[in-house]
């Protein structure tokens, strides 16, 4: 008989909700966290059937507190989703709406040193929705728009309100737009790349996140990092993805 695992990831920014059956990925949803993250959740979530749910993300607690079932770190899902994604990754750089991480993943499948930067926004996914609103575009536009530039416009601040204040400037005084979106990336980049250099970061590093599915930010970093960086189908379902397999473990005799 097929098990079913459902794993949850409630972030900040996006909740992302993955079934699995027998091991296989039957149904993913993703939808913003807003102001009633559980009553969302629940809406999601009712009917559904499975042998085991587990959560992670910064809501995980509050999964946890009104939902049977089990609750893991986001480091750990994280390492248990990328592994499933790459058997040969050996680090990961996650970034998520409030957050950036670069873990290392060891032989076994789990994961050994990390680092995290969840007290700046910027490096941050939040940091960028900020920007790409100062320069008039969406969030799905913004890496498309800056990969186009012929240059970047190089930013003095990488706080967000006073880059912000930058970009708005800049634009005023005429600064083409693509240009000032590739020099935010590229930033961005830098400081991801300075988190990550903390972590020994292996040959094969899969870029995971809503983040991740920005094509100016990928092709940033893997410049920036000099590293075969990998960016799997659906990178946002990577930590739901974890935690749906850790609940698919944990009913293995």
């Amino acid at each position: 008989m097929q098990k079913t695992c459902i794993g949850i990831d409630l972030g900040s920014r996006l909740t992302k909700v993955v079934r699995l059956e027998g091991g296989r990925l039957a149904d993913a949803q993703v939808f913003d966290t807003g102001h009633d993250p559980l009553g969302r959740l629940l809406e999601v979530l009712k009917g559904a059937a499975a042998e085991t749910i587990v959560a992670t993300g910064y809501g995980r607690h509050l999964a946890g507190a009104h939902l049977a079932c089990m609750t893991v770190t986001e480091i750990r899902a994280c390492a248990r989703g990328a592994r499933h994604l790459s058997a040969d990754a050996e680090s990961i750089i996650d970034i998520g709406g409030q957050d950036a991480k670069a873990i290392e993943l060891t032989a076994d499948g789990s994961f050994g040193r990390f680092e995290m930067n969840d007290r700046c926004a910027a490096g941050t996914g939040r940091f960028l929705e900020v920007m790409a609103a100062a320069l008039g575009y969406t969030w799905e536009s913004l890496g498309a728009e800056a990969l186009r530039a012929d240059r970047p416009v190089e930013l003095s601040s990488m706080c967000t309100v006073f880059a912000e204040s930058e970009v708005v400037s800049l634009v005023g005084q005429g600064e083409d737009r693509r240009r000032i979106a590739l020099g935010l990336h590229l930033a961005t980049a830098r400081r991801v790349a300075a988190m990550a250099s903390k972590v020994p970061l292996g040959r094969r590093t899969l870029f995971v996140g809503g983040v991740a599915t920005n094509p100016c930010m990928a092709a940033a970093l893997r410049e920036e990092l000099q590293a075969d960086l990998v960016v799997p189908e659906r990178p946002e379902l990577a930590v739901a993805l974890g935690a749906a397999l850790i609940g698919l473990d944990s009913l293995r005799p």
